[in-house]
């Protein structure tokens, strides 16, 4: 069934290349009834640009969920063509007040991290709020620098079939290749038993500030790394530090771990109440 709905956007992951959709970025927030949904794939480049959701930011979208995966969250989009951008992005007023409210109010905040896992191998959820007892570090790891050959060719390809049909501008705005990240960061951290994981950070705001701290730093990558581990690990250190987990198509229901750090949420600290 095709319902029209309102979405809270909470994720934007940095884009990667699939043979079957092209680009994907994988979007999820909260749904109007405050529910968790994945909107996958969306095209974000490919939006007219006024209609290019931000996070925190609210939108009106045709839904209907998606049967071809299992995940319980899982969405597409009907047409692509009536998203409607809802007001501005909401702010981050009284300690980001009214974001917490829209993600929290009817959704649980999971601090054991065993139990979150056993819930995804029933079946139960994809998507979920996490509280970390501690973030022990970040981790980097170096990975290609290109897109791999095989998939470069086939959008190339598609390109080359949609011009028969489009002007050249319309193509070159299509395919357009966004630079995939030469790093990849982790998180390492533990839940309120001592359990310990280490997950991938795939939220499109660490790797918009890496291609930032490159480019301060004349293009230093070793420089632009340690900016990068120097905000999320330093300066989120002081904040109320969350994690927007999601597990992956190709992992959930089976995996050890089948999740991935799909958004890192950090309001500031609400400051402790002195009783003397």
């Amino acid at each position: 069934m095709i319902e029209k709905r309102k979405i809270f956007i909470t994720v934007k992951t940095y884009p990667t290349l699939s043979k079957k959709y092209d680009e994907i970025v994988c979007t999820a927030g909260i749904l109007d009834d405050g529910s968790w949904a994945r909107i996958y794939p969306l095209p974000f480049r490919k939006l007219d640009y006024e209609k290019r959701y931000r996070k925190y930011q609210w939108m009106e979208i045709q839904l209907q969920k998606n049967i071809s995966d299992p995940r319980p969250e899982s969405y597409k989009v009907c047409d692509i063509t009536q998203v409607r951008l809802i007001g501005k992005p909401v702010g981050t007023a009284m300690g980001w007040k009214e974001r917490k409210r829209i993600i929290f109010d009817q959704n649980p905040i999971y601090t054991d991290l065993t139990g979150l896992i056993e819930q995804a191998q029933r079946n139960e959820l994809s998507l979920a709020i996490f509280k970390p007892e501690e973030i022990v570090e970040v981790v980097v790891a170096e990975t290609q620098h290109e897109w791999s050959e095989e998939k470069l060719t086939l959008l190339k390809a598609k390109a080359k079939q949609l011009s028969l049909f489009q002007t050249e501008e319309e193509v070159k705005r299509e395919f357009s290749i966004v630079d995939k990240l030469p790093y990849d960061f982790f998180y390492r951290f533990r839940d309120k038993k001592g359990r310990e994981a280490k997950l991938i950070i795939k939220d499109w705001e660490i790797g918009m500030l890496y291609w930032n701290c490159l480019k301060n730093s004349s293009g230093d990558e070793q420089e632009a790394v340690y900016k990068v581990k120097e905000k999320y690990f330093n300066l989120f250190s002081k904040k109320d530090i969350y994690l927007f987990l999601g597990t992956t198509k190709q992992f959930h229901g089976w995996a050890k771990n089948p999740f991935v750090i799909i958004g890192v949420f950090y309001p500031p600290l609400e400051p402790q109440l002195s009783f003397f």
